[in-house]
């Protein structure tokens, strides 16, 4: 068992892992705004691999205190409300129009690429009707979902950090195909191209990393921390709350009223649920709090340290060849529903590229890419219908897991 390895670093001694679990976010965010290959593979992949490596040279425990009762335990669901705090539905709605349409047909394609690739590879891995849950949710959403689904079916630690490295490495063959699509004379003779073509007119430009352009230096104050932490541990009490009180109430006596159980009894819909009400009927006062997006974000990072250290290379090495062609699939499908969809409707390729960008990789990844390709009047739009998949992720992800058996 991976317990009994002996590691530098106990389990027990937890000051020492959060040492190494803050400094590794640190050091990914600061890789991630300082250089541009960092940039574009992401922090929140640097901190995974940071973990992966400090875990295989047994530096670190496969599992520990601090990483399965306080990050899975308390920061993840408080990462979900603070970043939850964009999804006013009536904003997206009305500003983000047809773009929200090629988002959905996206979504519409995921599904059926899950389905297609869990039938297709349905006995390879033990255990895949659960990734496909996680899939389906990611694909739609981002990590947020990611988290919450693999918490609704307690899929295993190995498995989910197999996943997460096929995911990671699948997203990156993606995001280069997107950019030759972009560049790419057949679908720039098929699809409108205005955005491309006003780049061209007046020239790109150097470009700053994308994480450094997004995120630029906030107006902070002690207020604000204080509301929004106050703000996420109220969501996440009440959600806990509704999420207990239905799992005691739905009977569970046949796989219908199972599945309703699975989704009223996790807490992750209900924190869903709260804060999207709050963030649309109680709009200003979200726009109040301030440097909640960062507190999120870096929650989120520890997250993804900790999805790594579980990850034993044998399992990667076993699983991981499967799980990435089972992504690959819902990839290529997701793709073809934009595409085709888009073509039907007369998307403009840009649209199309970047609404299909936001349900594989979520809202940051979208709007860096709409950054990095001078597409300018396409980032708000990509950050708000990618918040809205956060919205639908957790829901679509759990009602596909239940009908596969999760």
């Amino acid at each position: 068992m991976a317990e009994a390895i002996q590691t530098m670093i106990s389990p027990d001694n937890f000051w020492a892992l959060l040492t190494v679990l803050f400094a590794s976010t640190a050091i990914a965010i600061w890789l991630e705004q300082t250089y541009r290959w960092a940039s574009k593979i992401s922090g929140a992949i640097i901190t995974l691999v940071i973990a992966l490596i400090l875990v295989n040279l047994h530096v670190i425990p496969h599992s520990a205190p601090v990483f399965d009762d306080i990050v899975w335990g308390y920061a993840v669901p408080l990462a979900i409300p603070l970043l939850l705090l964009q999804t006013n539905i009536r904003k997206i709605w009305k500003e983000t129009g047809r773009f929200l349409l090629i988002f959905l047909i996206g979504s519409a394609g995921t599904i059926a690429g899950t389905l297609l690739a869990t039938a297709l590879l349905g006995g390879t891995v033990e255990g895949l009707p659960g990734v496909a849950a996680l899939m389906t949710g990611s694909y739609i959403g981002g990590g947020v979902n990611f988290t919450a689904i693999a918490d609704a079916f307690h899929v295993n630690s190995s498995l989910v950090s197999a996943a997460t490295v096929a995911d990671n490495l699948n997203m990156a063959l993606y995001f280069l195909v997107l950019l030759g699509i972009s560049g790419n004379a057949f679908f720039r003779k098929h699809f409108p191209h205005p955005h491309i073509d006003e780049v061209k007119a007046r020239g790109k430009g150097d470009m700053e990393t994308l994480a450094k352009q997004y995120w630029t230096p906030k107006e902070v104050s002690l207020k604000d921390v204080a509301f929004d932490l106050a703000y996420a541990v109220t969501i996440v009490f009440l959600s806990r709350l509704a999420g207990n009180f239905f799992s005691g109430w739905i009977p569970k006596d046949n796989w219908f009223l199972q599945m309703l159980c699975t989704f009223f009894g996790s807490q992750y819909v209900w924190i869903t649920n709260f804060s999207v009400i709050f963030a649309t009927f109680c709009h200003k006062q979200a726009e109040l709090l301030h440097g909640a997006q960062e507190i999120g974000t870096w929650l989120i990072y520890l997250f993804f340290f900790v999805i790594g250290v579980p990850a034993s290379i044998g399992v990667l090495i076993r699983n991981a060849p499967i799980l990435l062609l089972f992504c690959m699939i819902i990839v290529l499908v997701n793709m073809l529903f934009c595409f085709l969809g888009g073509k039907l409707l007369k998307f403009d390729l840009e649209d199309i590229i970047l609404a299909s960008n936001a349900n594989i990789g979520g809202p940051t990844t979208a709007a860096g890419m709409a950054i990095s390709q001078g597409w300018s009047k396409l980032i708000g739009p990509c950050m708000l219908v990618g918040t809205f998949g956060y919205v639908i992720g957790t829901w679509l992800g759990i009602l596909v897991g239940s009908l596969l058996g999760a």
